[in-house]
């Protein structure tokens, strides 16, 4: 997949088990393109934050079911969940 770094990477994730990821590990969890790979992942992050990355763990993570009126059934859309280890010393700014 052939995409610009801004396109691939969608959202910075921030929840309370990511917050601590980041201060114990130094990982983030991004939110990613599903047809990324890993080493599609680690050059769009090195570019867009400028930052060393050590490792890139993704998964899939599927809709959940949701109920609507009634007895009807629909469902939240999948998605992919890319969590990057950097450098000792680098970090992403949120803000």
């Amino acid at each position: 997949m052939k995409a610009e770094a801004s396109q691939m990477i969608k959202v910075l994730r921030v929840t309370e088990k990511g917050t601590t990821q980041t201060k114990q590990n130094n990982q983030y969890t991004l939110s990613v393109d599903p047809r990324a790979n890993k080493i599609e992942i680690q050059q769009a992050v090195e570019k867009l934050f400028k930052v060393t990355v050590l490792r890139v763990n993704t998964l899939n993570v599927k809709g959940k079911l949701k109920r609507l009126r009634g007895n009807d059934y629909g469902r939240r859309s999948s998605w992919k969940k890319a969590i990057v280890t950097l450098k000792e010393g680098d970090k992403i700014e949120l803000a």
